[in-house]
């Protein structure tokens, strides 16, 4: 017996799943990256992995830990946390930070802290979440690399729950926007109240912060953030149609510049990418015969949906193909790889994917085999030459 031929087979789509990330666009961020929501590609990139003092964008990590926290049950939006003096002379009015403008031994509801930071960026409503959910700030900043650590940003450390400067409190831009990814994936429930435009709390209306909330199409979150060694700093997310980009730009001289550097590369991620589905999950892509198998044939899925992210101007640069030997031999196991999708890049492999069994197909007995073995040898593998 022997083991088959090779088969390979252009696939009917012109698109290729990943993105060559050569930045033509230009800005004044000294830092900055942009990514699709759905494929993770890296469309633009500037020293994204250097270290640099986030300011208040390290409340979306006091955030995603406190969502965890309501999450796992530990925690309600009903729950009311108390304001220490601490809360309230670091991060109240006095203290010249962004603040919402707690008192002291005032009882705060969950939600209202949630939106207060959100929202109003409030520096004093991080530090009671922070002593309410592991008793100081220092041990809640524990939690914050603890966590950090878990999903994986790479270059980040917490020292406190609001950013307020600290000379070992940094984040790069890479893992912001990981960060943010993260927060939108697992916690869609809440999601809305990043995009909500203003807050009232002890009778003091503060706007949203976030100025893609006013000018782009789409913009929905995520949060800024402004210190004398940050700049002004932000990470933002928009949808338009069924795309959502992340952005994080850092290190901007004033808010002006802020909102039309952000902007800006917003817009030029929307105008010069677009996501492809190649193919769906559980497509068929193939159906091949099978030597000594109780069915004839097994079909060749994809196990996974493949959808990527393509610069529009490259697209008949991009290829895929189908490959698997045929025939198989049982008994072949439902998912089982029996063969690869190519993903190509101007005639060149890219990426490789597995394909698998869609089903079981057990083994036929010794006869049987005897019998599929003497008819090879009599009369060859007319079906599968044919195929």
């Amino acid at each position: 017996m022997n083991n088959g031929k090779l088969l390979t087979l252009t696939a009917g789509i012109s698109m290729l799943a990943f993105v060559h990330c050569a930045n033509a666009f230009e800005t004044a961020a000294k830092n900055a990256i942009l990514i699709d929501f759905d494929t993770g590609a890296y469309l633009f990139t500037k020293n994204h992995q250097e270290k640099i003092a986030p300011a208040s964008m390290s409340k979306l990590m006091t955030v995603y830990v406190l969502l965890n926290k309501i999450k796992e049950g530990d925690v309600s939006l009903e729950d009311t946390f108390t304001v220490s003096e601490k809360a309230w002379r670091k991060g109240g009015a006095a203290s010249g930070g962004s603040t919402m403008f707690l008192k002291i031994d005032q009882e705060v509801k969950v939600e209202d802290l949630l939106k207060g930071i959100l929202i109003q960026s409030g520096n004093d409503a991080c530090i009671v979440v922070a002593e309410n959910i592991a008793g100081s700030e220092e041990e809640f900043a524990a939690i914050m690399n603890e966590t950090a650590e878990k999903i994986g940003l790479k270059n980040a450390h917490f020292e406190n729950a609001t950013g307020l400067p600290h000379p070992e409190h940094k984040i790069s831009a890479e893992d912001l926007a990981i960060l943010a990814r993260h927060i939108i994936q697992e916690f869609p429930e809440y999601y809305p109240i990043f995009k909500q435009k203003e807050f009232t709390y002890n009778g003091i209306k503060q706007g949203n912060r976030n100025p893609l909330l006013y000018t782009l199409k789409g913009a929905d979150g995520l949060k800024t953030g402004h210190t004398d060694e940050a700049g002004f700093c932000l990470t933002a997310s928009a949808v338009r149609g069924d795309r959502r980009l992340i952005e994080v730009v850092a290190g901007l001289s004033s808010n002006k510049e802020r909102s039309e550097e952000s902007e800006a590369l917003m817009t030029w991620g929307f105008s010069h990418y677009e996501n492809y589905k190649f193919f769906n999950k559980n497509q068929i892509v193939a159906t091949v015969p099978v030597w000594y198998g109780a069915l004839p044939t097994v079909d060749i899925v994809v196990p996974e949906k493949i959808v990527r992210t393509v610069k529009k101007s490259k697209k008949n640069k991009y290829g895929a193909k189908i490959v698997y030997n045929t025939p198989v031999k049982a008994p072949i196991a439902k998912g089982d790889k029996l063969g690869e999708i190519e993903l190509m890049y101007d005639g060149k492999v890219k990426e490789k994917l597995p394909i698998v069994a869609k089903e079981d197909v057990a083994q036929i007995g010794f006869v049987s085999r005897f019998i599929e073995n003497l008819k090879y040898f009599v009369f060859g593998n007319k079906k599968a030459e044919k195929e």
